[in-house]
């Protein structure tokens, strides 16, 4: 069985890492969680190795045992830029959900297909969005650097909640920042006025993962 990172030629001298393992050998593993065109062809997808051959229908279960109690919410309304990146960095912290607000649709590219391990939920408005976490008793926490917005990084964030971003650009709506029950920024040293929505999602929840998450 060929490693994880195996070298491939481009050219003379050049090599590049190809991600994953090849065709498993023989005598194949045992088990409803393996899957069988995997064993034979070889499993290139960039999951944990405890994950390799594994169905994606069986990872989803096994995350499903250990999910945490945060939950990532998304503005939707013009531009899906950085969406992916935001549902991606969810996947690493195992998110319980995942939250689109605005429009259904959005640019899976930058997700990498990590959206097939997350429960991704729509909601056509804040309103709707708002009543779910109310009938779950989330609090709602905004990731903003708008007037009223407190530091982020002296805040203790409760383990149950919902970060939500908004969208790149124009950052949270009007009606987005008003279901907030707390809003909170993230201290920046440069010129710019903002970084980008997967940035600071990636930031905001590793600060939560930080207080309620061994390492």
């Amino acid at each position: 069985m060929s490693s994880p990172t195996t070298p491939a030629s481009i050219g003379p001298g050049e090599f590049f890492p190809v991600v994953g393992v090849g065709p498993h050998e023989k005598p194949w593993p045992e088990g409803d969680h393996y899957d069988p065109e995997l064993l034979l062809n070889g499993d290139r997808r960039n999951v944990l190795d405890h994950y390799r051959y594994w169905s994606v229908e069986a990872i989803v279960a096994d995350l499903n045992t250990k999910r945490h109690k945060l939950q990532i919410a998304i503005e939707n309304w013009q531009h899906d830029l950085n969406i992916g990146s935001v549902v991606r960095t969810a996947n690493a912290f195992n998110v319980s959900a995942v939250h689109i607000i605005g429009k259904r649709d959005w640019n899976k590219r930058g997700a990498m297909v990590t959206d097939r391990y997350l429960t991704v939920m729509h909601h056509p408005t804040v309103e709707d969005f708002a009543e779910y976490c109310k009938e779950q008793n989330l609090p709602i926490i905004g990731i903003d650097n708008v007037p009223g917005s407190k530091q982020l990084e002296p805040a203790v964030l409760p383990e149950s909640c919902v970060l939500l971003f908004g969208q790149e650009g124009a950052g949270m709506s009007v009606e987005g920042i008003a279901v907030c029950e707390v809003l909170y920024e993230i201290n920046q040293y440069g010129s710019t006025r903002s970084m980008n929505a997967s940035a600071a999602g990636a930031i905001a929840m590793y600060h939560w993962a930080l207080q309620h998450l061994p390492r």
